[in-house]
């Protein structure tokens, strides 16, 4: 059974950068579909990025592009999300999620068909 374990939140200032890490055990990450989703207090969980099974198709949420970038190692079952240039409103809890067959090649901006999630890792932005 597929688990997700997220890492590397924690506070920074304004402006400054976190890796977030997704680490996948359980199976082979290569035929899924991976999600990054926020959720800040007081607000419904967003989805922020996500990257298709092989890597070839990413998106992002207007309010984080440019800003953010995701990435995925499947032999090291690893995903990513790197965030630069962060702000106040990037504060949040950050899941990831999984999306398997047959929905694997694509990459989804909404929570449907995400079957599998993270325990969240807290991002806060704050001088």
């Amino acid at each position: 059974q597929l688990q997700l374990v997220e890492s590397g939140g924690g506070s920074v200032q304004p402006g400054g950068s976190l890796r977030l890490s997704c680490a996948a055990s359980g199976v082979t990450l290569d035929t899924y579909s991976i999600g990054w989703f926020r959720q800040a207090p007081g607000k419904e969980r967003e989805a922020v990025s996500c990257i298709s099974s092989k890597g070839d198709n990413t998106n992002y949420i207007d309010s984080v592009k440019g800003r953010f970038t995701i990435s995925r190692d499947n032999a090291k079952n690893m995903v990513y999300l790197q965030m630069n240039s962060l702000k106040p409103d990037d504060t949040a809890i950050y899941y990831c999620a999984a999306a398997g067959p047959p929905l694997h090649p694509m990459c989804i901006m909404m929570n449907v068909g995400y079957a599998d999630w993270g325990q969240g890792t807290q991002v806060t932005v704050s001088s």
